[in-house]
């Protein structure tokens, strides 16, 4: 069991972490280049750009379909910068 030393220590470092996730701007994009999702690696939305043309009300299923694109996209690039930033010492050290 943690004592309450090593919890608070935990926390700390946990918020840190979560700062830091929410400084990296991570930006997903269609296979079409026509919508632009931008979150923070905290997976809090920032912003969205969208193509004039997808606002069409015929274009809707297509708005969809870019929009499921970009958010994939979004997923694994923040994958990569998460899988760059795990230092398994450093979580080791929270732990011990």
């Amino acid at each position: 069991m943690l004592n309450p030393k090593e919890l608070i220590k935990m926390q700390m470092e946990a918020k840190k972490m979560q700062g830091r996730l929410r400084e990296k701007k991570i930006s997903g994009e269609s296979k079409d280049g026509m919508l632009k999702l931008f979150l923070n690696g905290a997976q809090e939305f920032e912003d969205i750009w969208v193509d004039d043309t997808l606002m069409d009300v015929d274009m809707m299923d297509r708005f969809k379909k870019d929009m499921k694109e970009a958010f994939k996209d979004y997923q694994k690039k923040l994958q990569k910068e998460m899988a760059q930033d795990f230092d398994l010492d450093k979580i080791k050290g929270m732990l011990s």
